[in-house]
């Protein structure tokens, strides 16, 4: 059995209830599809696509667009996004570590903060890589290990740590891990900056949007509410002090980092 299984699993469950964060992440998809340099009429795969922001963006330029991801109810919300916006995409439930297409079958393999979530970085960028022809790009967003976002997903994992063997998430916003990881397989990386503003009033309503929408938060949150409400208050404490550092005119800055690839 793959040992991953179990924690596949709850990333799963964990992530069926961000189709709210859409709102915010909608317009660095435009970016993410711009850095990529995604034209019409290209394969474009977006890869752990959530609700298919970047592929619907991508199909209304004109790219025949298809979303994977592992989380049925966001696939539901990804395909109901995609009717509002009148494109037509190919929708697949599966995992990023066994994609289900042939090799060489896009020009464009692209993820925005997903495919870093995968528990195995050799095995999800070989796929991705896999199923992209030579000459295609590889573009993504991740985010950045001592920034923001990149400091949370730290202190979440020094409460819930993942099973041994899986990477950190927040390694993939390092450029000098993501030029190892790519290694001699692709050529002209590209890196690129830029930041969500995810609007709150306080840092708290934005620590209780995250623990309603966020899977890794949200899986916290549920495992200590009732074994451990001390243990949780003090994590609360914890996420309020790291996002009052990036809290300024009632948004929460999450900068992020854009990377972009050609496969030799």
């Amino acid at each position: 059995m793959d040992a991953f299984a179990d924690f596949k699993a709850a990333q799963k469950a964990g992530w069926k209830h961000f189709a709210p964060l859409q709102t915010v992440t909608t317009p660095a998809a435009a970016l993410l599809v711009r850095h990529a340099r995604i034209v019409p009429a290209s394969r474009v795969l977006d890869v752990a696509c959530g609700t298919g922001v970047v592929a619907i963006t991508a199909a209304r330029l004109g790219a025949r667009a298809t979303g994977l991801d592992l989380t049925p109810e966001l696939l539901e919300a990804a395909r109901q996004n995609a009717k509002t916006a009148a494109v037509e995409i190919d929708w697949h439930e599966g995992d990023i570590e066994q994609l289900p297409f042939e090799a060489g079958m896009f020009d464009f393999v692209v993820s925005q903060f997903g495919h870093m979530f995968a528990p195995r970085p050799d095995v999800a960028t070989g796929e991705m890589l896999r199923v992209l022809k030579p000459g295609g790009t590889i573009a993504f967003t991740t985010w950045p290990p001592e920034l923001f976002m990149g400091r949370r997903l730290a202190l979440i994992g020094r409460h819930m740590p993942p099973p041994p063997g899986a990477a950190p998430p927040q390694l993939w916003g390092d450029p000098n891990i993501i030029r190892e990881r790519l290694g001699t397989a692709v050529r002209d990386i590209v890196f690129a900056r830029d930041k969500i503003c995810a609007p709150a009033l306080s840092v708290q309503h934005f620590r209780e949007m995250t623990e309603r929408t966020a899977g890794s938060v949200l899986k916290l949150v549920e495992s200590l509410s009732s074994a451990d409400p001390a243990k949780l208050a003090a994590i609360r404490r914890e996420l309020d002090a790291l996002a009052t550092q990036y809290f300024e005119d009632n948004v929460v800055s999450q900068d992020y980092l854009m990377t972009r690839a050609v496969k030799l």
